[in-house]
């Protein structure tokens, strides 16, 4: 094998170190609570509103150097909303009146949000469970 074909197939990541990033990333959590905001805002939902400034204070980790606790964060809060959102049963008489509630804006907002929450869920977790936490220098 040539240096060039070695060099090659270093770049290219595995499955895992794409998770691992995604899960080390302060995108994820950032725009799990803009679904969740734009969810349970109106009308305003107390307990769901409980998730935003968790999933933002996870990014404020991120950004100052802490991605492992950060991900951690992120999975075990997206985990718990997952939980919650799942709970939730469609109403209606009739077949088109629950598709009818899950295609529209409403439901394609609550889906993608059920989504990511699970994406950051696994991503997260894997990112937390094969992260390491580097030693800090306290200043004198």
């Amino acid at each position: 094998m040539s240096k060039e074909e070695k060099l090659a197939e270093d770049a290219k990541g595995t499955t895992i170190n794409y998770v691992i990033d995604w899960g080390k990333s302060p995108l994820p959590p950032m725009l799990l609570a803009t679904f969740v905001t734009a969810l349970h805002a109106r009308p305003f939902q107390p307990l769901p509103m409980l998730f935003p400034p968790v999933f933002l204070f996870s990014t404020y980790l991120n950004l100052s150097e802490f991605k492992t606790d950060s991900a951690g964060i992120t999975a075990a809060w997206s985990g718990l909303y997952l939980l919650l959102a799942n709970r939730r049963r469609v109403s209606g008489n009739g077949m088109r009146a629950r598709l009818g509630s899950r295609f529209n804006v409403r439901g394609m907002t609550r889906g993608a949000a059920m989504g990511l929450a699970g994406i950051n869920l696994i991503g997260c977790g894997a990112a937390y469970g094969f992260g390491k936490r580097e030693k800090r220098e306290e200043s004198p």
